[in-house]
């Protein structure tokens, strides 16, 4: 993954750095009806890589959007004929550092998608899909030669359009930002920098940010451009045993345009901002390393009426070699 994430006064201004970061990077998130599927690909500054060398890693992701939302407040589920999207996001991936300086990393996921709506043979009628499929592949470089210590880097490379994005149902209709592949190929662009906290405390922060770009668009439907940012501190201080154990206390925001072309089936009800905060552990048991976290909006500003998450799930398992 690619990220795949002092005395009082001095933390207290670090971690007020961290909030200012996460909001000047990334003051929104947004997927049309759907998802903001890159959320799950910031906040992960414990896997930031830090050494030669490599990390497999399996993600497991969840969002359940079962509430309509319109602006920055609850809406009535009746304006929005969408009434669930839930979503199982599964990815295998490998980040490889060759060198302190350059690294690849490659995520395949593979979704399963439960979405209900109206349709049916009346048109009026509540109806839900289920189905699962190959996502869209993401492959970036990475670079992190600017210090020592690779405490700075950069990743750049492309999204795939590996995922499906023709599902048909003859019960209701399956608009694009409801697949589960874009069909799009995007340009991916991000960075991170993390620090030690001054003190002898065990305290690091971290600030990461991707810009998702689609350049090469299908079937006259553009997704909207997505930038997901995040910026936290963890520490690295408590030992069970053999067992590390790593708090996390992180800020996650991003930012998504509107949809854009005549399959754009909701483009003045897609794209938004969100700001969510975002508690993580994670036991490291070197090589395997445990994470999760638990992902929670505090502001939420969504064009038109679109089917939200209350909360969002992130967990995963790595191996280091």
């Amino acid at each position: 993954m690619n990220n795949r994430k002092m005395r009082f006064a001095t933390k207290r201004s670090a971690l007020g750095l961290a909030l200012l970061l996460a909001v000047v990077l990334a003051p929104n998130v947004g997927w049309a009806c759907a998802c903001g599927c890159g959320v799950f690909d910031v906040g992960t500054g414990l896997m930031l890589p830090e050494g030669p060398g490599g990390i497999v890693f399996v993600d497991y992701d969840f969002q359940d959007q079962n509430h309509n939302w319109s602006g920055t407040s609850s809406a009535p589920n009746a304006n929005n004929d969408d009434k669930e999207i839930r979503t199982h996001f599964v990815t295998v991936g490998l980040q490889y550092m060759f060198d302190r300086s350059w690294g690849v990393q490659v995520e395949v996921p593979y979704d399963e998608r439960y979405f209900k709506s109206t349709g049916g043979p009346s048109g009026t009628d509540i109806v839900a899909v289920n189905w699962a499929s190959l996502g869209d592949i993401r492959v970036e470089g990475v670079y992190t030669g600017f210090s020592p210590d690779m405490s700075t880097g950069i990743n750049f490379g492309f999204k795939l359009p590996t995922g499906d994005y023709t599902r048909e149902d003859a019960l209701v209709d399956i608009d694009r930002d409801t697949q589960l592949g874009t069909g799009s190929t995007d340009i991916l662009l991000g960075g991170f920098h993390r620090g030690n906290l001054p003190g002898n405390n065990g305290l690091t922060w971290f600030a990461q940010a991707e810009l998702d770009l689609p350049v090469v668009t299908r079937n006259d439907y553009r997704p909207g451009i997505e930038l997901d940012a995040a910026a936290g501190i963890y520490y690295k201080g408590w030992f069970l045993r053999r067992v590390k154990i790593t708090p996390v206390a992180q800020v996650i925001g991003s930012e998504r345009t509107s949809d854009e072309g005549a399959n754009a089936a909701h483009p003045i009800a897609s794209g938004y901002q969100r700001i969510m905060l975002s508690p993580g552990i994670e036991f490291d048991m070197h090589p395997v390393s445990v994470y999760a976290d638990f992902e929670v909006p505090v502001f939420q500003d969504f064009h038109g009426n679109q089917v939200v998450a209350p909360w969002l799930l992130k967990a995963s398992v790595s191996y280091r070699f």
